[in-house]
Formats: C-alpha cells, sequence, structure tokens
C-alpha cells in the first residue's frame, strides 16, 4: 500500500500547484455563463416567473442577479491572479456573492429541494460549497 501511495504522491505533486485553480476556473465559469445566459437585461423569462410569484421590482432584482452572478464569477477567476491583499479580498468578496445568489436560488427557485436528495444530487449545492470555499479560503 505504501509503493501505490507513493507513486500516487509522485504523480500527484508536480500538479498541486493547479488544483485551487481546477476550482476556481469551474465556479468562476459557471457563474459567468449563468449570468450571460440572462443577457440581455433584464432576463424576461425570470422576470416573468419573478412577477408570477408576486415578487417586487423584478426587473431590478433579476438584472441585478445577471449582474452579480458574471461579476462574482469574473472575480474569482480575476482575484486568484492578483497576488496580494486585494485579489485574496476580491476572491473572498466574489465567494461570498456566489455563496449568497447560491442560497436565493435554493430557496426561492428550488425551495422544494431543501434538504433532499435532489438537492445533493444538483450543481446548486456544489456551487454554493465552492462559494462558501472561496469566501472563506480566499487566496490562501
Amino acid at each position: 500500500m505504501n509503493k501505490i501511495n507513493n507513486f500516487l504522491e509522485s504523480i500527484a505533486k508536480p500538479l498541486m500547484p493547479i488544483t485551487p485553480w481546477l476550482l476556481r476556473l469551474g465556479l468562476g465559469t459557471s457563474f459567468i455563463l449563468h449570468g450571460h445566459g440572462k443577457f440581455p437585461l433584464p432576463p424576461e423569462k425570470m422576470v416573468t416567473w419573478f412577477e408570477s410569484m408576486g415578487y417586487m421590482y423584478p426587473e431590478i432584482v433579476t438584472s441585478l442577479v445577471a449582474l452579480g452572478e458574471v461579476g462574482a464569477g469574473a472575480g474569482i477567476i480575476i482575484g486568484g491572479l492578483m497576488k496580494n491583499n486585494i485579489g485574496n479580498v476580491v476572491t473572498r468578496l466574489s465567494g461570498g456573492a456566489v455563496a449568497v445568489i447560491m442560497i436565493g436560488a435554493i430557496l426561492i427557485a428550488h425551495s422544494d429541494w431543501l434538504v433532499t436528495k435532489k438537492l445533493f444530487m444538483s450543481e446548486q449545492i456544489f456551487l454554493f460549497i465552492l462559494g462558501t470555499y472561496f469566501a472563506i479560503r480566499g487566496n490562501k
């Protein structure tokens, strides 16, 4: 078992510096694409859904969600490129924005999924977890 572990370590060691980037690029790209899919603003389908649910100011809220998704996704990626405290803050704020947006998405759009198998088999919970990870960890 030790030989297998040593072999796997020898393969993994040179890749260790890029492992945070796998998470960062996956989350950032996903959020940019989710937000971009809501353009042009305001996102009409989302506005109609918010109106049917009785939410106030759906054009403003849905536009802010789209801009927040694109901005948070870009911030996760850009923050990682900045090797200083500003980059760390950008990463943390962007991760926090992802987490907040995903809490809203889970509670508003997928409230029937709460603490169910469906939630834990969806991408939403993983986007929330990754956002929370970067909010806590930053660039460290």
